[in-house]
């Protein structure tokens, strides 16, 4: 553990060089040197933390992400970079195997920041100062300093070009001062504790190490234990059971009637959910006629309600019925076998759902929800794998959830290596001719799609994509076109990047500056 003061002095010169580098800019560069900063702080002042096999996974995936900013820009990108860089940190100040409990020790980390941060400034008060020595050498400059200042009085009137430096030093000065007060400002001052608050999080480790020790604690494998009678019937868990088995929840053949309970009940819903599967294989995916009196949305909203509703519901109960003993039953090969069968068919139901949406996408192109739809569903494919091996392996919930929060974590970083925007635009543009295309929703997608729609004006100029009317306080009424909302966007993209520097520098964003002056020098050429 390093000293106190070093702690105030990389806090104090983080939220200095977060307030430089980020005040009134977007993030581009700016965000490499922050990180880089961070980084090399957080691994000198916890050398040894380097050496744990998740650092090296996690640091390449927060560098990717990071790359991803810098090229991409976009939200996701953003949003992984700094969940990477919280989770790089937090894992390498405690001792951590699942994100759940590195998120508690990172929340710990800023409600206690300021704590911690005075803290160390009441260690480096606790230290003496020699304030004799200090009075001596005060002492010992008096003379000098006198001398100094008459020797500089005599040169400055007998030397010229001296005179005429000594001026020239003392109005930089004076500039630099007026430039000071000129620079400051509340809100700037705001943003300065704004970014020592950020700094402090990362770099301070509060001393609460609750989270860390649960984490550690728990254990991936199930163990057989031996219940206490008197603690599990004063459980929530017996109270559900007793409510529908009555006393067959109780005593030594409990088990052998909860496992029978749950056999019936895993057969009926499995019997309920192939009858829905039929349909959807029969009518969905091989029976699908698109028709435009067909409600695709709700076609597919439908879908995955039914699928969330499923889900959750597989997951409660076989997280009940497997959640201790039952695992080590000898006679529950019928309750694993209706679990296996009920895991197939929500796999059965999630390839519905992506018929659906598949369908959705064909008719009307990509858009956030039905990308969202597809992350969902691997998101669900991983719980399915994971409540498989669970039950196959005897896991417990702890390693379900763990593994599953991993999976997110890899699905996000992936995700921002993909501009979604500039995807979506992509593809509905170039099956323009093909699908119901939703200008107004082309509209609002990020600066990323400008060039885009640049190149295919057309578009902006068909009747049948007329906004809306803007009305005014006085009621006066002003209609807004397409190319007129587009011309606006452009307009609003250049006047925000004049005001940026080079720290905001992203590879996407200049492209489209680049794209857009090329699209109009060539049509000022060509008229």
């Amino acid at each position: 553990m390093k000293s106190a003061r070093l702690k105030i002095i990389l806090v104090s010169a983080g939220a200095v060089l977060f307030n430089i580098i980020f005040w009134q800019e977007n993030m581009g560069i700016n965000s490499a040197l922050f990180d880089a900063f961070i980084l090399i702080s957080v691994f000198y002042l916890y050398p040894s933390a380097f050496s744990k096999p998740v650092m090296k996974w996690l640091v390449a995936a927060h560098l990717i992400s990071l790359t991803a900013v810098i090229i991409h820009n976009t939200f996701i990108s953003k949003l992984a970079f700094s969940t990477t860089l919280l989770l790089v940190v937090v894992f390498t100040q405690y001792l951590h195997r699942s994100i759940w409990y590195a998120a508690g020790s990172a929340l710990m980390n800023y409600v206690l920041m300021i704590g911690s941060f005075f803290a160390n400034i009441q260690l480096l008060k606790s230290k003496t100062i020699n304030f004799y020595g200090l009075k001596k050498w005060v002492r010992f400059c008096i003379i000098p300093l006198v001398l100094l200042l008459i020797f500089f009085a005599i040169y400055s009137f007998a030397n010229t070009i001296f005179q005429n430096l000594v001026n020239d030093i003392a109005t930089a000065i004076e500039h630099f001062f007026t430039t000071f007060f000129t620079w400051f400002s509340w809100e700037r001052l705001g943003f300065l504790l704004f970014g020592l608050f950020i700094t402090g999080g990362l770099l301070l480790k509060s001393k609460v190490n609750y989270f860390s020790d649960t984490d550690n604690n728990l254990q991936n494998n199930l163990l057989r234990k031996k219940n206490d009678l008197v603690k599990w019937q004063k459980s929530s868990w017996f109270q559900l059971l007793y409510l529908v088995m009555g006393k067959s929840s109780n005593g030594s053949l409990a088990l052998r009637n909860e496992n029978r309970t749950a056999v019936i009940s895993l057969a009926l819903l499995n019997a309920l959910l192939l009858c829905i599967n039929a349909v959807d294989v029969v009518y969905v995916w091989f029976g699908f006629n698109y028709k435009n009196n067909v409600n695709l949305s709700e076609y597919v909203h439908d879908g995955i309600g039914l699928l969330i509703f499923s889900i959750f519901l597989a997951m409660v109960l076989l997280l009940f019925f497997f959640r201790g003993n039952l695992n080590f039953y000898a006679k529950n090969k019928g309750l694993r076998f209706g679990a296996y069968a009920w895991l197939m068919q929500n796999l059965v139901l999630v390839v519905s759902v992506l018929f659906r949406d598949y369908y959705y996408i064909v008719h009307y192109g990509l858009a956030y929800k039905r990308i969202g739809v597809l992350i969902f569903l691997l998101l669900v494919l991983a719980g399915l794998v994971t409540v498989f091996i669970k039950i196959h392996q005897r896991k417990t919930d702890y390693f379900l959830w763990r593994v599953n929060a991993w999976v997110a974590i890899i699905i996000l970083v992936i995700s921002s290596c993909i501009n979604w925007d500039e995807s979506i635009a992509k593809y509905n543009l170039t099956r323009k001719n093909s699908i119901a295309l939703d200008v107004q929703f082309l509209l609002t997608l990020s600066d990323k799609v400008l060039p885009l729609l640049q190149k295919n004006k057309d578009v902006l100029d068909r009747k049948t994509s007329l906004i809306a009317d803007v009305e005014f306080v006085d009621d006066s009424t002003v209609h807004i076109t397409p190319m007129q909302i587009f011309e606006n966007r452009k307009t609003a993209f250049f006047l925000a990047h004049k005001n940026y520097s080079w720290l905001s520098w992203n590879m996407a964003d200049a492209t489209i500056k680049n794209e857009l002056l090329t699209e109009k020098q060539t049509a000022v050429v060509t008229h």
